[in-house]
C-alpha cells in the first residue's frame, strides 16, 4: 500500500472552520485527520499541503518514521503551524491503519483500560450574558446528561479585572452552582486573559467554589508565571493546551505548572505524540485531560487516546454545535451518565461526507476573547451532539 495524494478540505461551523485532512491509498482505503488551528485554517492547510510531497509513494503504515522525518527535515522546529499540520496527516494515518487491519486505533496503542470516559460540557453556554442566563443553560445542559460545565466568565476582561467585573464573575460561578447542584463539576476557563498578581486574585476568589479546576490563568508564553500562581492559590490548575510537542511539555513538568494536563491532539503533532506527552504526566503522577474543543474527526482520535491512557482523566466536548455537523460526518455520539462511550469500529469510527462540505465553505472570524462577544460562538439553531442517532 501507498500514499497517492494528501487533501484539505476547509468547512465554515460559525465560530472558525474545521480543517480536515484525507490521505488517500492506491489500495482505496483512505483516512481522515484534522489539524483545524483556529483562525489561521488557510494557513494550516497550506503547511499539510507542503507535507503531501514527503508522502507520495510512501507506505502509510509507517507513522512513526513519517512523524520524526517530517519534525526533523522542518529545521524551524514546533509551533502551531507546523504541529497543527502534522497532526492532521497522522491521526489520518493511523485512521488508515486501524481500517487496513479492521481494528480501532486505540488496539494499535495498547489497548483500552476503559469502555467510557467522563466528559465535560464546553459550548453550553451560547448566548448566555447574564447570570440567570447562564443558569438556565446550565440546568438544561445538566439534563441532557452532563455532569461537567465549563466556561470563561470573564467577560472581556484583559490583563486586569475590575472589582466590578470580578464580581460579575463571582456571580455567574454562583448562579450557576446554585442551579445544578454541588454534584456537578464546575470548570473555570481563563483563556490566558491574566498578569500574575489578577490570576492570583481570581484563584482565590474561586476558593469559595468547590471547582475542578482554573485552566490557562495567564497567557502560554510564560511557564514560570504559571508555576508562581499555582503555588500561590489553592484550587487545581489546567494548563497545555498551547504547548505543542514532548519538547515544549519538558520544562512544564519540571517547574511544576499544573495539576492538569491539556495536550490538544489536532495541535501537539497528532495521536502518538499526545500518548508520549500523557506517559510523561504519568511519570509525574499528573491526570492527562486533553483539550478537544473542535470538529468530529479530532473528537474521534481524542475517544482513542482516551481509551488507552491510564492516567487519562477527563475529556472535553462541545455539547452543542452547528447542525450541519452531523450533515458532513458520520459522527455518532453516545453519552450515559456523563460519559462518552469508547466506539469500536475500525480506525477513528468516523467518515467525513465530501459532497456535504461545498455548502459550507470557509469564512473568516476573528476571535471573540476579548471584544464582548465571548459567549457568541454557536448559532441560534446550534444542536446538542449527545442526542445524536447511531
Amino acid at each position: 500500500m501507498r500514499v497517492t495524494a494528501v487533501r484539505t478540505f476547509i468547512c465554515n461551523c460559525y465560530r472558525t472552520n474545521w480543517v480536515f485532512v484525507k490521505v488517500e491509498t492506491d489500495s482505496g482505503l483512505h483516512g481522515w485527520g484534522e489539524a483545524t488551528l483556529e483562525h489561521r485554517e488557510q494557513t494550516v492547510a497550506q503547511a499539510v499541503r507542503e507535507l503531501e510531497r514527503y508522502l507520495v509513494g510512501q507506505d502509510p503504515h509507517n507513522i512513526e518514521k513519517f512523524f520524526h522525518d517530517n519534525y526533523r527535515d522542518a529545521y524551524w522546529r514546533g509551533g502551531p503551524v507546523l504541529m497543527s499540520a502534522l497532526a492532521g496527516v497522522e491521526i489520518a494515518l493511523w485512521d488508515i491503519k486501524g481500517k487496513d487491519l479492521g481494528v480501532p486505533v486505540y488496539q494499535l496503542l495498547g489497548g483500552k483500560c476503559r469502555d467510557r470516559i467522563p466528559c465535560y460540557a464546553n459550548g453550553w453556554f451560547a448566548p448566555a450574558k447574564t447570570p440567570a442566563e447562564f443558569a438556565a443553560k446550565a440546568r438544561d445542559t445538566v439534563a441532557a446528561g452532563y455532569r461537567g460545565l465549563k466556561w470563561d466568565p470573564f467577560g472581556s476582561a484583559w490583563q486586569n479585572i475590575t472589582k466590578q467585573e470580578l464580581q460579575q464573575a463571582y456571580d455567574c460561578i454562583q448562579a450557576v452552582v446554585e442551579a445544578v447542584g454541588a454534584e456537578i463539576d464546575i470548570l473555570i476557563e481563563g483563556h490566558g486573559r491574566f498578569n500574575i498578581p489578577t490570576a492570583v486574585r481570581i484563584g482565590r476568589m474561586l476558593e469559595d467554589f468547590d471547582i475542578f479546576w482554573f485552566e490557562e490563568p495567564i497567557p502560554p508564553d510564560n511557564l514560570e508565571g504559571l508555576a508562581e500562581v499555582k503555588r500561590r492559590i489553592r484550587v487545581p490548575l489546567a494548563a497545555g493546551e498551547r504547548l505543542y510537542s514532548r519538547y515544549d511539555y519538558r520544562d512544564f513538568f519540571r517547574l511544576g505548572c499544573a495539576d492538569y494536563v491539556q495536550p490538544d491532539v489536532s495541535h501537539a503533532g497528532g495521536i502518538a505524540e499526545v500518548r508520549k506527552i500523557g506517559a510523561m504526566a504519568e511519570a509525574y503522577h499528573l491526570p492527562c485531560c486533553p483539550h478537544n474543543p473542535i470538529g468530529p474527526v479530532a473528537n474521534a482520535a481524542g475517544l482513542q487516546l482516551a481509551a488507552c491512557m491510564p492516567n487519562f482523566t477527563v475529556l472535553e466536548t462541545m455539547s452543542t454545535d452547528v447542525p450541519h455537523r452531523r450533515e458532513v460526518s458520520t459522527e455518532s455520539v453516545q453519552i450515559a451518565e456523563g460519559e462518552m462511550l469508547i466506539p469500536d469500529r475500525p480506525g477513528l469510527g468516523v467518515e467525513i461526507i465530501e459532497e456535504a462540505l461545498a455548502a459550507h465553505p470557509y469564512q473568516p472570524a476573528n476571535l471573540r476573547h476579548y471584544n464582548g462577544r465571548l459567549t457568541e460562538i454557536r448559532p441560534s439553531d446550534a444542536e446538542a451532539l449527545g442526542s445524536q442517532p447511531e
